[in-house]
């Protein structure tokens, strides 16, 4: 039922290129919601999210007991321990943190593989697009194949045709109906990815149009959107607080470490009892330890610029040509339909004006530059669509 309702929405947006795009989204939706790879990525996100909170806390406290057999003189001895071990404690604020952050990574990671399933969708959605508008267009050029077969067979029936103009009009037809097979299989193919995406779940997806999407001209101002939305670079920031936060940690466990607790002793006739404290002198353990953590902040700035200029030269060639295929596919759409002489083949071939090999082949030169316009169109919106998952 509800791969009913999901193909019914899809087929109220059929025809309209805005409604096109929400077609899109009403797929994504179900896919993320039945998607076993996310499903898994979610579980793995809340796992890591708890192991960055461990490790974070008080040392476990120490008890110790200890029963000592002495001589008649002298008698047993009873000791008994408890002890709580302490980083110096601004180190625990460090710790926690470092933990947030490192939960805010997490996040960030399934944002990005969030996004690259977006992406992964809209370009079979595209595709289907594509191979729809296609299969709409086949189809009215197998009819009037059909059409022209049916009228060749009645003339070659009747004497006013030869066999060779028959022929020409069943290949025409043939080939017409092979092509139809092929994109049939294709579009096949694409949804049977829809349904991988979507736990095996079939989804149909009957949008024919593309959505009629306008990519601002000026790339400053979009880079600087997707500078701020882009995961990686997202994560590298926090990479990097996480790195300052460890020099400020890795000073303050080169600080004492501190002991504090109880003990009482106890022998024939006396009662000890007091509290203990103790102090760790830090003089090797950590050695070099705020080195690194400096050395390691460099390192990773440095990381951090390079991934920067790297997706500000990769984005801007991709703007660039995303903004020359919306500018071709324009003024192409708007010459082909000044240019369309298929109404005027059509009374020329009836009136004998031209031979049937000549109308399938002028009629075949525009249907090559309908196809071509689709799949200029097809190229343009995966285009756009793989600048719009760094927003």
């Amino acid at each position: 039922m509800r791969n009913i309702i999901i193909a019914l929405i899809i087929s109220m947006v059929f025809g309209s290129p805005l409604l096109a795009q929400n077609a899109i989204d009403i797929v994504f939706v179900e896919i993320e919601k039945n998607n076993t790879t996310l499903s898994a990525l979610q579980k793995r996100a809340e796992a890591d999210k708890l192991g960055n909170k461990t490790g974070i806390y008080l040392t476990n406290p120490e008890i110790e007991f200890n029963y000592l057999w002495g001589n008649d003189a002298v008698g047993n001895r009873t000791d008994f321990n408890v002890k709580q071990r302490f980083d110096f404690p601004t180190a625990y604020g460090y710790k926690n943190q470092i933990s947030d952050i490192k939960n805010e990574q997490v996040a960030l990671e399934y944002q990005k593989q969030l996004k690259s399933l977006l992406f992964e969708t809209r370009v079979i959605c595209h595709d289907l697009t594509y191979y729809n508008a296609l299969k709409l267009e086949l189809s009215n050029r197998l009819n009037h194949a059909q059409s022209i077969a049916s009228s060749y067979k009645a003339k070659l029936d009747a004497g006013e045709s030869n066999i060779l103009e028959y022929n020409k009009a069943q290949l025409n037809l043939l080939n017409l109906s092979k092509k139809m097979e092929s994109l049939d299989i294709e579009r096949k193919a694409l949804l049977g990815e829809l349904s991988r995406l979507n736990a095996g779940v079939p989804i149909e997806f009957t949008a024919s149009e593309f959505q009629k999407t306008i990519v601002s001209t000026d790339f400053e101002q979009w880079y600087q959107q997707a500078e701020q939305s882009n995961p990686l670079l997202n994560w590298l920031k926090k990479e990097i607080e996480i790195t300052e936060k460890q020099v400020s940690l890795s000073k303050a466990m080169s600080l004492p470490k501190l002991q504090a607790g109880y003990m009482s002793e106890s022998v024939v006739g006396q009662d000890f009892k007091g509290l203990t404290v103790g102090l760790s002198i830090p003089l090797w353990e950590n050695k070099n330890t705020v080195k690194y953590a400096k050395a390691n902040t460099v390192a990773l700035e440095s990381l951090a610029i390079d991934n920067k200029v790297q997706l500000y030269n990769q984005l801007k060639v991709l703007h660039t040509k995303a903004i020359e295929l919306q500018n071709s596919s324009s003024d192409y759409q708007l010459k082909l339909q000044s240019l369309n002489n298929s109404e005027l083949l059509k009374k020329a071939l009836d009136k004998g004006e031209i031979s049937l090999i000549n109308y399938i082949l002028e009629l075949s030169i525009y249907y090559e530059s309908v196809s071509n316009l689709l799949e200029l169109k097809r190229d343009m919106n995966i285009t756009i669509a793989e600048l719009n998952q760094y927003l």
